[in-house]
């Protein structure tokens, strides 16, 4: 299989306006005749699905959750990115575009980063026109935050709730649509295969999670907006419900699953404290602005933080890269968390975290100030730890966040399964090996609201003759039938151990082996490890219950039974790639100083992965990278 990833032709400047030039169109009497199905109601599925029903598309929009609002968008707290250079400080569209792929080491396409930051000077003028109150100054304009990997000001922000803002402007645009019967909204319906007829996807088989009923939907198009699988992990920033499935169906139906291994940690997350957790909490990156992240020279100090003096601490980020210090990006942050967690300076109860000490902005800014900024992060900091973060330091620890591999999709966001889109982080399309800060928003956004609408009418421009797709026909049958006896498998096991314990047991494992830092021999030895306890699970798992209505422990058990197979797949992913790359990390591969050390010469390319069947080695296809714009670099930040 040969890639095409149909990037325009002309200036990188130019390719969008290009592009949008040619796209061809649906006239409005047409739309009336088109089906569309969104999977996800988060950042990236609210906005296109808003869009769409706007444009008099029919669509149906599916949620896991009660309702869109419950979506993961809101846990992105710090901000989003947009080059409107506010700050007058030397921001670009092209130099917000020259941060983002040196923040991804040059492993993303120049041709879709570029895109993104030129469509951020639209998002946040959209955003204000939808109510978001972010942050201002004095004089009533708007306010910007820096965040790592940086050296301008392009944040906004609001408080610590940016996320959550963002996602109810998008939740009244979606409800606006459901409301003129434009959008028909199904809460509580988990998307478990997707149907394709004649190599085109057609429709997704569902589960109402209320009632149990399985249920056929039809559709000329499908777009998934369902996020990403950090939660393989079992402990990370992400909610419960946070899965891979939809994504992972699809793979399995033929979309190409695109650099897996690449699963950013982040640096401000609140410390384990037991073996009782089920999710960490994730505490924004914007508190980077105003904190200074040390630990204890000495090993094993038992003092309280306040005790210590300035002499007996070490600021590792301001000591170990100068020009970038606390706003150093995520990826390197969190390996220098874990090298001095690992070294034995760690701090807390479980020696598992580092300071965050906020005792020098609120010295020189006042207390006033930095609760303005941060207030709810601090009040969130207090009620789950008992500790007063104005009094003495946070304590946070690195924690498995944001998925950067996922569906590979072209420069129109369409997967390898024409008719099959991916947005937000249900793709790997713009973040390379890492994802800065408070891109994540940004990329679900600007997917949702201004690419999506023009990519998926020139696709759809093509199926105007076809008429209405009937459920009726024997792929979604046979989706159907393969739904029903795999969920009739799980309740027929009646093992003995539960589905936690085995998502506990494989995050544990990946965490270990393919997490901050891998290795050839840990890796391979995580593969077997992951077949075994697959093996076990479809022995020995417990899910109690029936399939045939409301089952929490079923829904569980299909996700992690996908998990499974994503797990391994991330191993082959990190084990293929000699180099070290952003969030992949090969201790075989790092320079004198630690540092990580990419091979240009060989590993220049999108790992994409096809499913050849179960228990079967996948197919790598690569993608080749290539920059005419900049030139890779030694990514440094010292």
């Amino acid at each position: 299989m040969i890639l095409n990833s149909k990037i325009p032709e002309g200036p990188l400047e130019k390719k969008w306006d290009n592009y949008k030039k040619t796209a061809k169109l649906v006239n409005p009497a047409n739309r009336k005749k088109l089906d569309i199905i969104v999977v996800g109601t988060g950042l990236a599925g609210s906005s296109i699905a808003a869009s769409l029903g706007e444009m008099g598309y029919n669509v149906k929009s599916f949620c896991f959750q009660d309702s869109p609002r419950r979506a993961h968008s809101v846990a992105a707290q710090g901000g989003v990115n947009a080059a409107k250079n506010y700050k007058n400080d030397g921001d670009s569209v092209y130099r917000m575009f020259v941060d983002t792929l040196k923040g991804g080491d040059f492993r993303a396409r120049e041709a879709n980063v570029y895109r993104m930051a030129e469509c951020s000077l639209n998002l946040i003028d959209q955003a204000v026109a939808q109510g978001v109150p972010f942050g201002r100054e004095y004089g009533g304009y708007l306010n910007n935050r820096s965040f790592g990997g940086v050296q301008v000001s392009r944040t906004f922000y609001a408080r610590g709730q940016t996320g959550q803002q963002l996602l109810l402007g998008a939740y009244q645009a979606l409800m606006r649509q459901v409301g003129k019967k434009s959008v028909q909204l199904f809460s509580r319906h988990e998307m478990l295969d997707l149907v394709t007829i004649d190599g085109k996807a057609r429709g997704i088989i569902v589960r109402n999670l209320d009632t149990g009923e399985i249920e056929r939907h039809s559709a000329h198009a499908v777009v998934l907006a369902t996020g990403g699988y950090g939660k393989i992990y079992y402990l990370s920033t992400l909610a419960m419900g946070c899965n891979g499935s939809a994504i992972w169906r699809a793979h399995k139906r033929g979309a190409l699953m695109a650099s897996p291994s690449w699963i950013q940690v982040h640096p401000t997350s609140l410390p384990q404290s037991g073996d009782y957790q089920s999710k960490l909490t994730l505490m924004s990156e914007s508190l980077r602005n105003d904190g200074r992240i040390w630990v204890p020279l000495k090993e094993n100090e038992t003092r309280n933080p306040n005790d210590i003096p300035e002499e007996e601490r070490d600021y590792y980020l301001e000591r170990r890269y100068p020009a970038f210090g606390n706003l150093a990006p995520r990826d390197i942050s969190s390996r220098a968390a874990k090298e001095r967690i690992d070294a034995g300076f760690g701090i807390g109860p479980l020696k598992n975290a580092v300071y965050l000490d906020f005792s020098k902005a609120i010295k020189e800014q006042g207390k006033e100030k930095i609760k303005e900024k941060y207030g709810n992060l601090f009040d969130m900091y207090l009620k789950i730890t008992g500790y007063d973060a104005y009094k003495e330091p946070m304590m946070i620890s690195p924690s498995a966040h944001f998925s950067m591999g996922g569906l590979w999709v072209d420069y129109e966001l369409m997967t390898t399964i024409p008719g099959l889109f991916a947005l937000g982080e249900a793709n790997f399309a713009d973040h390379g090996a890492n994802r800065l800060g408070a891109n994540s928003l940004l990329q679900a956004s600007v997917d949702g609201y201004f690419i999506a609408p023009y990519t998926i009418a020139n696709y759809l421009s093509n199926e105007i003759h076809t008429g209405k797709i009937s459920t009726d026909d024997t792929e979604f049958e046979k989706a159907e039938n393969h739904v029903k006896q795999q969920i009739e498998s799980f309740i027929n096991i009646n093992g003995t151990k539960t589905v936690d314990f085995f998502h506990k047991t494989l995050g544990k494992l990946l965490y270990d082996y393919c997490g901050l830092a891998r290795n050839e021999q840990g890796l391979k030895f995580a593969i077997e490890e992951i077949r075994k306890l697959k093996q076990e699970f479809y022995k020995d798992v417990k899910v109690s219950g029936k399939g045939n209505s409301m089952n929490t422990e079923l829904e569980k058990a299909g996700r992690v039974a996908d998990y499974f197979e994503i797990g391994e797949l991330m191993c082959y992913d990190a084990l293929t790639r000699n180099e070290s790359c952003g969030a992949h990390f090969r201790e075989e591969y790092q320079t004198p100083d630690g540092e990580a050390l990419r091979n240009d010469a060989e590993f220049q390319f999108i790992s994409a992965w096809n499913w050849t069947g179960e228990n079967n080695e996948p197919e790598l296809i690569k993608e080749p990278l290539i920059f005419e714009e900049i030139q890779p670099t030694v990514r440094s930040y010292k």
